[in-house]
């Protein structure tokens, strides 16, 4: 069954491999948002609840395997939906989430999960996006980046970052806003907002 809660407000997602800057822009979104007097309630997920902690944990001490972190992901979505983004929506706010059951599809798809299953398996109780906002970067930008920051985690080695990457590509939907953010942050942020823009989520 299909997520059936009232939405009043709007569900923004940021998506895309690691190292776009997903967290930055999310904050300018917000800072545009409520200067325009919308309420805006950030989260992102994993979250840092029971089942998010772990999945947070094995990014350091060696990944799971695929049926444990799709019922980690699974369990700590379901809890989020219930707690934060369907109450956040029914009162009419902006939900701007940082990852959400698309990246599911990238990096469990990556590990050989079909696609559309954890597609299906998500939009069973997950709110569809209004639109998904997908920072694109090439690979090897994105390595420089997560380079410069610290040690890479388990879930950013080169191979599977390609193929989140083409994933992320392959999934063809109108809600799925492919940004180019391959550039400075201004001119990232401004690319941001034009796309929701012309997608017609912003006037």
């Amino acid at each position: 069954m299909s997520f059936s809660g009232v939405r009043n407000g709007k569900l923004i997602v940021f998506e895309g491999i690691d190292g776009t800057g997903k967290s930055t822009h999310i904050g300018a979104l917000k800072t545009f948002l409520e200067a325009r007097g919308i309420e805006v309630v950030q989260s992102y997920e994993p979250t840092r609840g029971i089942w998010g902690a772990k999945l947070r944990d094995s990014a350091v001490t060696g990944r799971l395997s695929l049926d444990e972190e799709i019922d980690l992901f699974i369990k700590d979505r379901q809890d989020h939906v219930h707690t934060l983004i369907a109450p956040a929506l029914e009162r009419g706010a902006w939900v701007l989430l940082d990852r959400y059951y698309l990246s599911m599809m990238a990096y469990q798809g990556a590990r050989g999960m079909d696609v559309e299953t954890i597609r299906t398996l998500n939009e069973e109780f997950a709110p569809i996006p209004d639109a998904v906002i997908w920072l694109d970067i090439p690979v090897g930008t994105a390595l420089s980046r997560i380079g410069n920051r610290g040690e890479r985690d388990a879930f950013e080695a080169e191979e599977a970052l390609l193929s989140c990457r083409n994933i992320f590509a392959g999934i063809n939907e109108p809600w799925m806003l492919r940004v180019d953010a391959n550039a400075e942050r201004d001119v990232v942020a401004a690319r941001v907002v034009g796309a929701l823009q012309q997608y017609g989520i912003l006037d």
